[in-house]
C-alpha cells in the first residue's frame, strides 16, 4: 500500500498550498485509477481528516507546553532572583517553596530553625493579626500585614510587611487546592533611616529652642496664662493678643492684632494717660467688650515698660463671669438646701403622721374583718364592708409609700399589670378634670407586666398628667396616655442609659403650649418650675424622673413651643412566665369562727400606745381561743411579766412607744424568760430594724397596719413553736 497523500488537508490552512500541482507521472496516474471507490474511499478520507486534525492539536499541545515551560522558567528565575523574602505556603502553614532570599532571611546559619514553617517564626503578639490575614487571602484573593516581627535565632528578628496572595493548585484528582504566595518586605532599614530622621529633627530642635529659648519662654508664659494679656504700643494699637484674650473677647488674633485697645475696653484706654506717673496700676473691675458687641464684666490691671521706641503697655484682663456665675450658684445652692432641709422637716413629719395614721388604718382593717366575721354572707352589709377594706388597704399601702419617700429607700418591686394602673389614675384624674380637657386611655391588657411599686408608677403617671392638664390651664385641649411594648433601638438607650431589652413604655402626649429649649434642659431639677409662685414645688417631675430610676428605667421628653409635651416612661418588662398580682388588693375572706383550736388557752400578752389597737387585738385573739393580757405602757407590762414571766406563752410589742421602744421592752422580757416567743410590731421595717430585733430575741416580724390573718397566723405559729 502506498503512502496517503494528504497535502490537500494542509491547504485548508496555508493558503499558499492552493497552487496548481504539478503534473503527475503516468505511473501514479495508472495508481490513482486503481484507487479504492465508494465505502472504502469515504473511510479513508476520513481518517485522513482525523490525521490531520491530530496533528494540529499536537502542534498547538507542543507550543503551549513550550510556552508554559519558558513561563514556569521565567517564574522560577524572577521567584529566585527578586530581591524580597518570598515563599508558598500551603493551607497548613506548611511552606511549599521558598526563594534563596527567604532562607538568608530566615536561616541564615545551618544552626538556626529551618523554614518550614512560617507561623513559628513570629511574635506571639503578632500571630493572630497575620492568622486573620490568611484568612482574609483565603476569601479575598489577597492580604497584607504590617509591621510584622518575625524572630530569626536567638537573638535576631525582622520588622517588615507581610503580603499575601491566593494561588490555586490544580489536582489530578480532585478540586484544586489553595496556597499562598508570601512576600516579606523588611522594614529595619526605613525604620532606622526612620528613627535616625527623627534624631536628626530633635536635634535640630534642640538647636532651635537653644536659639530662641528666652523668646520661646516669654510667649509661653503669655499663651498659657489664665488671664487675656494684651500689649499695645505708643499709638494704643494693639500688639500682642494671647489665647486667652482670643477667647475672652471671642476674636481671632489675626483680626485682633493692630486695632485699637478701645475696641475691646474703652475705659481701660483712658486709663493709660497713667503711664507718666507709674509702672503698673489696678483698674478693678471693668466693662469690656467681645469681638460682637457682648458685655461681659472683667478685672483689669495694666504694666507700664518705657523703651528706647516710645514704650509698651501690657493690660492684664481677668474674666468674671464664672465668679458671678458661681457667686449665683451658690445662692441657688443655698436655696436648694433651704428647700430640702424644708423636705426633709416634712418628711419626718410625714413619718410621724405615718406612724400613727397606721395605727388608726390597723384599728380600721381589724374592726372591718370582726364586723365581717359578724354579719352573714349574704348581708348587704358585706359589700359595704368590702370597699371600706380595699378603701384601707390602699391608705395603708399609702401610707407604706409616704414612709419609703421620708426615709429614701428603694421601693418592693412587684409584677404589676400597667393596664389596670392607668385606668385606676384614669378614675382620680376624671373626677378633678376641667371640662374643656379631653382625657384618653389607650391600655391593652396583652402588655407584658413590669416589677415594679404600684403606687409609685402611679404617682409618677399622676404627676405627668396634672402637669399636663394645669400647662393647657384656660383653653381647650387634650391629654393622650397610652401604655405599650416598646423596643428602644441602640441610640435610644445610650442617650438615656438604658440596657438592651424589652419595655413597656407609657407615653403622656398634651396639646400644651410646649417648653423651649431652655425649659426643656432643666425640666427634672428639683425645685425648678414655671408656675407662678405658690403654685408649683418643683419637684412633680423630679419625683417622677427619681421613680424611673429607682425602677431601672428612664423617661423621655420632646416638647416644641406652641405644639405640646410629649413624656415616655420606659420601665423593664417582666418575664413572660411571671404572672402580675392584681393592683387592688384583694380582700381577704371574713374572719370564720370556726377556727381550729390551738389546743389548751395560751397566753399573749400584746403591747401598744395606741389603745384602739389594743383594744382591737384583745377581741381577735380572744374569737381564737387565747388569753390575751393588752397594756399601752410598757413598763407596767414588763412589771405584769416579772410577776409571772412563766404564765405568757408569748409577747408581741410595737417597735415605737414613747419613753420606752420595744426592743427595750424585748431585752428585758428575755432577760426575764429567755424561751420565751416574742414578737416585733412596726409600720416601717428596715434591715436595721430587723437585724436589732433579730439580735434582741425576736422570733418574728408583724407589718404595721397587717392584715388580720396574718396577725392571728403568726401568733398561732409562734405559740406553738413553730418559729
Amino acid at each position: 500500500m502506498t503512502k496517503p497523500d494528504l497535502s490537500y488537508l494542509l491547504r485548508k490552512s496555508d493558503p499558499s498550498a492552493y497552487t496548481d500541482p504539478p503534473a503527475r507521472p503516468q505511473q501514479e496516474r495508472r495508481d490513482e485509477a486503481a484507487r479504492p471507490v465508494g465505502p472504502t474511499a469515504a473511510l479513508i478520507a476520513r481518517l485522513r481528516n482525523y490525521q490531520v486534525e491530530l496533528e494540529a492539536q499536537n502542534k498547538v499541545l507542543r507550543y503551549s507546553q513550550a510556552a508554559a515551560e519558558s513561563a514556569s522558567e521565567r517564574f522560577e528565575a524572577l521567584f529566585s532572583s527578586v530581591p524580597l523574602a518570598l515563599m508558598v505556603i500551603d493551607a497548613h502553614d506548611m511552606v511549599v517553596q521558598a526563594n534563596s532570599m527567604a532562607h538568608r532571611s530566615f536561616q541564615p546559619t545551618e544552626a538556626d530553625r529551618p523554614l518550614t514553617s512560617l507561623l513559628p517564626f513570629v511574635d506571639a503578639a503578632h500571630t493572630p493579626r497575620v492568622r486573620h490575614a490568611f484568612s482574609l487571602a483565603a476569601g479575598s484573593g489577597h492580604a497584607e500585614a504590617t509591621e510584622v516581627v518575625f524572630h530569626i535565632g536567638a537573638n535576631a528578628q525582622i520588622n517588615g510587611d507581610l503580603h499575601i496572595a491566593r494561588i490555586e493548585a490544580p489536582q489530578d484528582d480532585g478540586p484544586p487546592q489553595y496556597q499562598y504566595l508570601c512576600a516579606i518586605v523588611d522594614q529595619g532599614p526605613l525604620l532606622a533611616e526612620r528613627r535616625a530622621l527623627q534624631q536628626s529633627t530633635w536635634a535640630l530642635q534642640q538647636r532651635n529652642e537653644q536659639l530662641y529659648a528666652s523668646e520661646k519662654r516669654h510667649a509661653a508664659v503669655i499663651n498659657s496664662a489664665l488671664d487675656a494679656i494684651v500689649c499695645v504700643d505708643r499709638t494704643q494699637r494693639i500688639t500682642v493678643f494671647n489665647p486667652t484674650a482670643a477667647a475672652l473677647f471671642q476674636c481671632p488674633e489675626s483680626d485682633a492684632l493692630g486695632s485699637p485697645l478701645e475696641r475691646f475696653l474703652p475705659q481701660a484706654a483712658q486709663a493709660l494717660a497713667f503711664a507718666q506717673v507709674t509702672t503698673q496700676a489696678m483698674l478693678g473691675e471693668m466693662t469690656a467688650r467681645t469681638a460682637s458687641g457682648r458685655e461681659l464684666a472683667v478685672e483689669v490691671s495694666v504694666s507700664f515698660e518705657q523703651l528706647a521706641d516710645g514704650g509698651t503697655t501690657t493690660v492684664f484682663a481677668r474674666d468674671l463671669t464664672a465668679h458671678k456665675r458661681a457667686e449665683a450658684r451658690r445662692g441657688e445652692l443655698e436655696l436648694q438646701l433651704r428647700e430640702s432641709h424644708k423636705m426633709q422637716a416634712v418628711g419626718t413629719m410625714a413619718g410621724g403622721i405615718a406612724h400613727d395614721f397606721n395605727n388608726i388604718l390597723g384599728a380600721i382593717l381589724g374592726n372591718v374583718e370582726l364586723a365581717r366575721a359578724d354579719c352573714p354572707a349574704d348581708s348587704p352589709v358585706q359589700e359595704s364592708l368590702r370597699e371600706i377594706s380595699k378603701a384601707g388597704r390602699r391608705a395603708r399601702d399609702l401610707v407604706r409609700q409616704i414612709l419609703t419617700f421620708s426615709r429614701n429607700e428603694a421601693p418592693r418591686r412587684t409584677p404589676v399589670p400597667l393596664a389596670a394602673i392607668l385606668h385606676d389614675t384614669e378614675r382620680l384624674l376624671r373626677v378633678t378634670l376641667p371640662p374643656d380637657i379631653e382625657l384618653r386611655v389607650r391600655a391593652s391588657a396583652s402588655v407584658p407586666a413590669v416589677l415594679a411599686d404600684a403606687t409609685q408608677v402611679e404617682q409618677a403617671v399622676l404627676n405627668l398628667c396634672t402637669n399636663a392638664i394645669q400647662a393647657m390651664s384656660g383653653r381647650r385641649g387634650r391629654v393622650d396616655v397610652e401604655v405599650q411594648a416598646a423596643h428602644p433601638d441602640a441610640r435610644t438607650c445610650e442617650r438615656l442609659g438604658l440596657t438592651a431589652g424589652r419595655y413597656v413604655s407609657v407615653t403622656v402626649r398634651d396639646s400644651g403650649p410646649g417648653m423651649d429649649p431652655d425649659t426643656l434642659t432643666r425640666v427634672f431639677e428639683p425645685f425648678f418650675t414655671t408656675k407662678p409662685v405658690g403654685q408649683g414645688t418643683g419637684l412633680g417631675l423630679a419625683v417622677v424622673h427619681g421613680v424611673m430610676r429607682a425602677h431601672g428605667g428612664a423617661v423621655d421628653v420632646g416638647s416644641t413651643p406652641g405644639k405640646g409635651s410629649c413624656f415616655t416612661l420606659y420601665f423593664p418588662a417582666a418575664d413572660d412566665h411571671v404572672v402580675p398580682a392584681d393592683f387592688a388588693p384583694s380582700s381577704p375572706s371574713p374572719l370564720a369562727d370556726a377556727l381550729e383550736s390551738a389546743g389548751p388557752e395560751r397566753h399573749v400578752m400584746y403591747v401598744d400606745d395606741d389603745q384602739a389597737l389594743v383594744f382591737l387585738v384583745q377581741r381577735l385573739l380572744r374569737r381564737r381561743g387565747y388569753k390575751v393580757s393588752g397594756f399601752t405602757d410598757p413598763r407596767e407590762a414588763l412589771s405584769a411579766l416579772a410577776q409571772a414571766p412563766w404564765e405568757v406563752d408569748l409577747l408581741v410589742t410595737d417597735y415605737n412607744m414613747p419613753g420606752f421602744s420595744g426592743l427595750e421592752l424585748l431585752r428585758e422580757a428575755r432577760r426575764l424568760h429567755p424561751d420565751l416567743p416574742m414578737a416585733l410590731a412596726s409600720g416601717y421595717v428596715t434591715q436595721e430594724i430587723e437585724q436589732a430585733a433579730m439580735d434582741a430575741g425576736a422570733a418574728a416580724l408583724v407589718h404595721k397596719p397587717n392584715d388580720v390573718e396574718e396577725l392571728c397566723a403568726t401568733v398561732q405559729r409562734l405559740v406553738r413553736g413553730d418559729g
